[in-house]
Order: C-alpha cells, then sequence, then structure tokens
C-alpha cells in the first residue's frame, strides 16, 4: 500500500512578536495561509524496521536532520509501530526561505502515516506532535488560512482571504530563522502590524484591505543583513504588485496580485533579477 500527501508551502500575512518569552522562544501573532506550490511525498510501507528518505533534490539531507525524518521517528516511537517507512520526497518548495517547506513535508509525513498505519490519531493530536517538531508545522497539518498565538502552535480558524494572484520571488541567499530571531529585539519594536486590522479584511473579503494591513517585523532584521531582499521588495513594488510583503524570516517575498494582466510583467521582471520565481494561487 502507498500513501501520497500533498505538503503545500504557506505565506504570512502578518507576522507580529510581542515579547521574548521566558523559554527562550518568541510570543508571535501570525496570520497565514497557504498557496499552490506544493512538494509531495509518497510513502509505503516497508518489511523491515527503518526509515529511508529519497529525494530528486540533491541539497536536502536524507537523514535525521530532515523534518519529515524526524516527524516518521516521532510517530513511530510515540505510538510503538514496529514497521518501516520509505518516504519519497518530491521537493518544490525552495529551502530555507520563509516558506515552511520543511514544516509542510513535517506534517504531511504525520498526516500520510497516520493512515498508511491507520493509527486514527485525531487532527488535533497530530497538531500537538507537530509542535515537537517546529512552531510552523500545527498548522501546516491543518492547512487552510489562520491566525496562529504563542510560539505558533496556538491555532483559531479563520475565513480564508479572496483568491488572488502570489508571485513568489526568492533570491539566491538562505536565511536561519533561528539567526533571524536571535537578532530581533523585541521590546525595542515601535510599529507593530495591525492584526484587527488585518482580520478584518479578511472577513470582508477586502483585497485592498489585506495589501493595506500586510506587516512582518522580521523584515527589520533580515532587510539590514541582506540588502538583496529590501531590493526584492522594491522591484515588486516598482512591476505593480498590489501588496508586497517579506515571508516569515525570509529571504522569500510575495507579491499579491489582483489582475491577471499585470502577473506576467511582474514575472518577466523578477526573472531578470533571480532565478526562484513562482507564480502560484492562494488555496482558497
Amino acid at each position: 500500500m502507498k500513501v501520497y500527501e500533498k505538503a503545500p508551502a504557506k505565506i504570512n500575512l502578518l507576522l507580529d512578536v510581542l515579547r521574548k518569552r521566558e523559554d527562550g522562544f518568541h510570543e508571535v501573532e501570525m496570520i497565514m495561509t497557504m498557496v499552490d506550490l506544493a512538494d509531495r511525498l509518497e510513502m509505503e510501507e516497508l518489511p523491515r524496521d527503518t526509515i529511508i528518505i529519497s529525494s530528486q533534490a540533491g541539497y536536502i539531507p536524507l537523514d535525521e536532520k530532515n523534518l519529515a525524518f524526524q516527524a516518521a521517528k516521532l510517530i513511530k516511537d510515540r505510538y510503538d509501530v514496529r514497521r518501516g517507512v520509505y518516504i519519497h520526497l518530491d521537493k518544490k518548495i525552495p529551502v530555507a526561505a520563509g516558506l515552511a517547506g520543511g514544516s509542510s513535508d513535517a506534517a504531511a509525513t504525520l498526516r500520510g502515516l497516520n493512515r498508511l498505519w491507520g493509527l486514527s490519531i485525531p487532527e488535533s493530536e497530530l497538531c500537538t506532535l507537530g509542535a515537537e517538531l517546529g512552531s510552523d508545522v500545527p498548522f501546516c497539518v491543518t492547512g487552510g488560512t489562520a491566525i496562529a498565538r504563542g510560539r505558533g502552535e496556538k491555532l483559531e480558524r479563520i475565513d480564508n482571504p479572496p483568491q488572488c494572484w502570489v508571485v513568489l520571488a526568492k533570491p539566491p541567499i538562505n536565511v536561519s530563522t533561528a539567526d533571524v530571531y536571535g537578532k530581533l529585539r523585541a521590546s525595542e519594536l515601535k510599529n507593530h502590524p495591525s492584526t484587527a486590522g488585518m482580520l478584518r479584511a479578511i472577513a470582508e473579503g477586502s483585497f485592498a484591505g489585506i495589501c493595506e494591513h500586510l506587516g512582518n517585523v522580521l523584515e527589520n532584521v533580515t532587510l539590514q543583513l541582506y540588502p538583496e531582499v529590501m531590493q526584492l521588495k522594491e522591484i515588486m513594488h516598482r512591476l505593480g504588485a498590489d501588496g508586497v510583503l517579506m515571508s516569515g524570516s525570509g529571504p522569500t517575498v510575495f507579491g499579491l496580485v489582483n489582475k491577471e494582466a499585470k502577473v506576467s510583467r511582474i514575472y518577466n521582471g523578477l526573472r531578470g533579477f533571480c532565478k526562484e520565481v513562482y507564480v502560484v494561487r492562494m488555496l482558497t
């Protein structure tokens, strides 16, 4: 028996950091949704008790450093599964890009192995497991659109934003989320994005309101460390994207575009600046 799972990328429409917590993590408030750029995972049971991962991508680890491997080990250990699994990971989401590719792979592994092994684990429990692997994993388990609080594990489902085009552009650099959060001074943040404003815009289905309330406090750090991310934002604005923001800790920048006629101009203009440019839709 084989099981197939899709692992979509996420974007942050809003990312705010409220404070540094005593446990070393940051208290966040994020509004996230998923886009139609996805890794695909194929899982097959093995006769021996082992975890094997393969991928066509030559730049990702295939051992315990891989979040999908960690997810498989966690579910095996927690539910005393004495069977093995072969996972093939067809990688499409850029790595270390602020799009939660690794987290989404881990979430897809949890969902897929739950089905493959007939474990009947409820979604809420899969989210709890996911939180042990990473802050974005619980959201990637459920998908859709949500506001995330705490470390990112406290989720509240909300309406999906109105459908639009999303142009993603990743410059040829990798950004460490831990490094960015490590350099962030939460107590010194003066301008916080309006969560209430974004929630209102989404509830009203206002594309203009969503573009107006886009915000990400991690830009304060990443844009200083990597000027090319700021350059990418400026180019995307100049080419006519309606709303532009860095996703997560970066370096991927996304542009929301309401009119299809603009999309090819933005795509072609960005391709002159970086190779990794994708035109996708929101998953609504």
